[in-house]
């Protein structure tokens, strides 16, 4: 019996040694796992617990202060966690005596010595405390409460046993030391390289640029943006990932606004999800931003000009004096979003100030800068410095000598100076055929190019109106007749059959009447018959018919009115003659040089027929009034006369481009006169 029990009393032990075993192989592995303070320090304590088959436990950390934080604990009494009560007093000065001593240790039930300012074990159970050390600083300690009827062998074991786990837990504690360092250490690099990009250039816009591109990266958050205040107003000048941005924009627009409205208080803005403790205005931009951005955290710092900087010097010291008794002008906003990313703030808000105090300096200089006298001559003069050095400098001289050279040539070499224009080839005898009277045409009577006599009919128009006007006329005037007729019948009567004198003269009256009415209508009778014939359109000159070659397509049923002109009658076997259109701006220096040089001018021009050869003519004549040119504007038209050799096949209307010879002038201005006078125009004046 003694060997069954013997038997199964071993088989057990062998169990709980295996237990124990992968317990503290899990703790092992735990140790060297990447996890958080919090679910490490609950699964170590669970599974120490659990190997000693203790009552509870407790993890406490030391703090800033040498203040004990309770990190996670089991089963741990509600006394103990009360911090005014005598029991919690003592159990935390007997935590404190083993950090202070170093050196872990068992403590019994309810001991403890009577000094009252001593450590001791209010609980009735045995606490196994072991310190939590790394590298050879003690950061905590490890606390099991366990049954107090074990033998003192067994005691001992789970202080040893205490001691591994804790040197288990030191080393990933070491470990989390490390990566906070390596952390830091990356932060400082970043905030280093921060710190370079934006203080790399004083140009406003591109230090803006950099605080908001290099900010996001180190704060890591979605969106920063950088506003400037001008006047009571912010405008955003730098977006994120943004190189340019549309300033009409409903988000742009929306984010001026709310930076405007903040910047206006003058306190940073906190926005995670709530408007309660806003005033109005803020809430109300803040909402209606939030609804084009989608944002889930909003922050608004304003930017305030360092105390200690003025005019782009820094004090001495080199600090951004940020309290609020002794605030610096207000001259920004920088604006940090997080639209999918959720970092908490006790994360942000450390790496949101390294931003702000670095970011106020670096705008603060450009600003300065930027707003300096004449800063864009004094820029561009210090970039051109680079000429005169000693390297560069036989370059400068060579190149300085031929621009001057090239300057003189221009000022005080002289040519011929010419003023171009448009025009075309027309005959000098020529007359517009323009309509008299209203009507459609009813017949055209030439073909285009045909050659006509003086007289012969072209066109003929039919006028409805007109024939009603005349019947209506000749109906009247018969009318007319009629009455007079009748009229003098009744006095010739009358006077045989003795009619009263009132009557005599009411019908004499009436016969004069009737004639005065006679020769009116014969008037307008006569007037309608020579309007009439006006209908029927005569060459005005003999020549040639000057007209699209579709020309009965074009005049054919076409309503016309008095003024317009159908068609051109031309005289090509006579002399020719060109119409120049010269621009209204040219036409001055054309009077000058008739009044200076002479009257007929030289003229060069070539026909579009034939635009390998140059021709020579001389100006006749410059119209006084100034018309408008369906292609060139106002224009003075020139006339000019030219040798009818030059001129073998001759077209009516044929484009030439001609220039006037006004004289010699610089090569300069011969060649820039019209950017001179546009200058002289639009910016002298």
């Amino acid at each position: 019996m003694s060997s069954e029990q013997s038997s199964v009393n071993a088989e057990t032990i062998e169990q709980t040694k295996q237990q124990i075993r992968s317990l503290v192989s899990e703790i092992s592995q735990l140790s060297k796992s990447d996890i958080g303070p919090e679910e490490y320090y609950a699964a170590f304590l669970q599974r120490v617990v659990s190997a000693l088959a203790a009552v509870g436990g407790a993890v406490w950390l030391v703090e800033e202060g040498r203040r004990l934080q309770l990190a996670y604990q089991i089963n741990l009494s509600q006394t103990l966690l009360d911090s005014s009560s005598e029991d919690a007093g003592r159990h935390l000065r007997l935590l404190n005596q083993v950090i202070n001593s170093g050196d872990g240790n068992l403590f019994p039930p309810l001991s403890g010595s009577t000094d009252e300012n001593a450590g001791g074990n209010p609980t009735r159970y045995l606490i196994v405390l072991s310190p939590l050390r790394n590298d050879g600083q003690v950061e905590g300690v490890i606390e099991i409460f366990q049954r107090p009827d074990s033998p003192p062998a067994t005691q001992r074991g789970y202080l040893r046993f205490m001691e591994q786990m804790s040197e288990l837990a030191g080393e990933w504690l070491k470990t989390q030391k490390l990566r906070q360092f390596s952390d830091k250490t990356s932060l400082w690099a970043q905030a280093d390289q921060f710190s370079r990009q934006i203080h790399e250039s004083l140009n406003l816009r591109e230090t803006a640029y950099a605080v908001a591109n290099e900010g996001r990266r180190l704060i890591g958050c979605d969106r920063v943006s950088v506003a400037i205040s001008r006047g009571r107003k912010c405008y955003i000048e730098a977006v994120s990932g943004q190189d340019t941005m549309e300033n009409r924009s409903n988000i742009i627009a929306a984010l001026n606004n709310l930076a405007t409205k903040v910047v206006a208080t003058g306190e940073p803005l906190w926005y995670e999800g709530s408007t309660e403790d806003l005033p109005p205005q803020i809430e109300d931009a803040i909402e209606h931003y939030v609804d084009e951005s989608y944002a889930k955290s909003i922050t608004v710092l304003p930017l305030r000009r360092p105390v200690g900087v003025d005019g782009g010097h820094q004090a001495s010291t080199g600090h951004v004096d940020r309290d609020t008794d002794n605030l610096g002008e207000v001259i920004g906003a920088l604006i940090i979003e997080q639209i999918e990313t959720e970092l908490p703030r006790n994360i942000v808000a450390p790496r949101m100030d390294l931003v702000y105090e670095h970011s106020t300096l670096a705008i603060t200089n450009s600003m300065d800068h930027s707003n300096l006298f004449l800063m864009p001559v004094w820029r561009t003069l210090g970039k051109a410095a680079w000429v005169v050095r000693a390297r560069t400098l036989p370059k400068t001289l060579t190149i300085a000598g031929l621009i001057l050279f090239a300057l003189c040539i221009l000022t005080f070499v002289k040519k011929d100076f010419y003023l171009k224009a448009k025009g075309s080839l027309e005959p000098s005898v020529k007359q517009d055929v323009f309509v008299a009277v209203s009507g459609i045409v009813n017949k055209v009577h030439v073909e285009d190019q045909q050659l006509v006599q003086a007289g012969d009919p072209l066109l003929t128009l039919e006028n409805t109106d007109l024939e009603v006007q005349l019947q209506e006329v000749l109906g009247q005037l018969q009318t007319t007749h009629e009455q007079l007729l009748s009229a003098s019948d009744a006095l010739t009567r009358g006077a045989n059959a003795n009619l009263s004198e009132d009557e005599k003269v009411r019908l004499g009256g009436q016969i004069r009447e009737l004639h005065a009415r006679i020769k009116s209508l014969e008037l307008q009778h006569k007037l309608l018959l020579k309007k009439n014939e006006l209908l029927e359109i005569t060459a005005p000159i003999s020549g040639q018919v000057m007209l699209s070659w579709d020309v009965e397509e074009s005049l054919m049923n076409r309503t016309v009115e008095p003024g317009q002109v159908l068609m051109t009658i031309a005289d090509p076997a006579g002399d020719w003659e060109l119409e120049l259109y010269m621009k209204e701006t040219r036409s001055g220096k054309v009077d000058i040089a008739r009044h200076d040089i002479k009257p007929d001018l030289d003229v060069r021009y070539v026909l579009a027929t034939d635009p390998g050869a140059e021709r020579d003519g001389t100006v006749a004549d410059v119209e006084d009034i100034t018309q408008m040119h369906d292609e060139e504007g106002h224009t003075v038209r020139i006339r000019v006369a030219i040798n009818q050799a030059d001129i073998t096949d001759p077209r009516p209307g044929t484009t030439v481009r001609g220039k006037v010879l006004c004289g010699r002038a610089a090569i300069g201005y011969t060649w820039f006169h019209e950017a001179i006078e546009w200058v002289q125009a639009n910016i002298l004046f």
